[in-house]
């Protein structure tokens, strides 16, 4: 364990995996999760939020500095969850709340469905589920071929489809700023993970709807208020319709707490009461 000013650093090993975490403040514990997104994505937010809860950020495995034993082994929403189980369990300070982001939000509900009693708020922000929409024949060609492209070496050529299919307009010189040209080998190994083992298992993950409805964890669906339209803006939609509560907005988009860190956690304050 190192200390670096109130962020402690450890690391946790679960079967088949070596899982880096990060703690800070004190009080009541909430746990924000990504998939691909890691801890670092989360800093800004969790440091607001660190003032009067003891945060906990996770690299998910595959990713930056959580390691695998098998570097090809999938990662799925439920081996996910099972490694946030082990983490909040190895902890023992809950019940939790649990905010997931995008796969990580999937992540999120999987850890419902499995270890409802880790939690008592489980706030899923834009989960990318295929599966609660209608259109699934068209999802499944376009996830097919969004993996195919990333396989075959076209990167911009995936990123593109990838922005495309969840109807977020990304302009060509910032995707290739962003993923074009000389990038760390951590953030390239990570992309790969995301695309070639990750990204199926996660958005073809099917949730036990009759499970999520009948929960005693609070469960929260939330939607960026700048996301409207946007993949990720339905599936959340869908997902609330389907498991009878309301979609809950948050400022920003689909990475509000990235965009503007201080709102959103000004809004999770509000949501949590």
């Amino acid at each position: 364990m190192t200390q670096t000013s109130s962020v402690t650093t450890h690391t946790l090993d679960v079967p088949g995996a070596h899982l880096y975490y990060e703690l800070r403040g004190s009080g009541p514990l909430i746990a924000m999760v990504g998939a691909p997104m890691p801890a670092a994505s989360f800093a800004p937010a969790a440091e607001l939020l660190a003032t009067d809860h003891t945060v906990l950020t996770m690299d998910p495995r595959g990713h930056q500095n959580s390691v695998l034993d098998d570097p090809e082994q999938d990662s799925t929403p439920e081996l996910r969850a099972d490694d946030l189980a082990r983490i909040l369990t190895h902890l023992d300070a809950g019940p939790a709340v649990v905010l997931g982001s995008s796969g990580g939000a999937v992540t999120t509900l999987a850890l419902v469905q499995a270890h409802p009693e880790l939690l008592s708020t489980a706030i899923a922000h834009e989960p990318p589920l295929n599966l609660v929409l209608d259109n699934h024949a068209e999802l499944r060609a376009g996830t097919d071929d969004l993996v195919a492209t990333y396989a075959s070496g076209d990167v911009l050529g995936a990123w593109r489809k990838f922005f495309a299919s969840a109807n977020i307009e990304m302009p060509e010189p910032m995707l290739e700023q962003m993923f074009g040209g000389d990038r760390a080998p951590a953030d390239v190994a990570s992309e790969r993970f995301w695309y070639l083992h990750e990204i199926e298992g996660t958005s073809w993950w099917a949730p036990d709807l009759a499970a999520l409805a009948a929960t005693p964890v609070r469960v929260v669906a939330g939607i960026g208020e700048a996301s409207a339209n946007e993949f990720c803006d339905q599936t959340t939609r869908a997902l609330a319709a389907k498991i009878g509560i309301e979609p809950t907005l948050f400022p920003g988009g689909h990475v509000g707490f990235v965009e503007d860190p201080a709102a959103f956690v000004n809004r999770l304050r509000e949501v949590l009461g």
